[in-house]
């Protein structure tokens, strides 16, 4: 459980940073939105159990459409779960 209050180090943070600028170029979405959907991701989802957001890994990838006709992206989250809220 302490690892979960311990700050990450800036060769953590340096590398969450290059995943979200490489994830961001690759479907033409700013770092800043990647962020913020991340965010939002995590506000949302607290309110129904106790993750671990600093291991929270959020890719945007691309899928070839039926008939292949371009691509569409694709929202993945594997978000590591602690607790559930009980009602």
């Amino acid at each position: 459980m302490k690892r979960f209050f311990r700050k990450k180090s800036s060769c953590q943070v340096a590398k969450d940073r290059l995943k979200i600028l490489l994830i961001s170029d690759r479907v033409n979405c700013s770092p800043e939105i990647m962020e913020l959907i991340k965010a939002d991701i995590t506000k949302v989802i607290s309110k129904y159990m106790k993750i671990d957001a600093q291991n929270m890994d959020i890719q945007i990838n691309a899928k070839a459409n039926k008939g292949g006709r371009g691509k569409t992206p694709i929202l993945y989250a594997n978000i590591p779960i602690i607790d559930i809220h009980k009602s």
